[in-house]
């Protein structure tokens, strides 16, 4: 599970994303330059339809 955390940051920072502050709870806000949107990213996450799903937000292909 915090594999699946650390593989999507380092996908969303190679991608152009930014961490732009610490949301509520255990969610991240980031921001992607392509898509010019702001998403939440848990810092627990665990599966990899929301890993996925958040990649899309960024505007990233899907990776797992």
């Amino acid at each position: 599970m915090a594999n699946l955390y650390r593989e999507l940051c380092r996908l969303l920072q190679e991608g152009g994303c930014n961490f732009v502050r610490q949301g509520k709870g255990s969610h991240e806000i980031w921001f992607s330059p392509k898509t010019r949107r702001h998403f939440a990213v848990p810092s627990n996450i665990s599966n990899s339809y929301t890993a996925n799903a958040i990649l899309k937000q960024a505007g990233l292909p899907k990776a797992f």
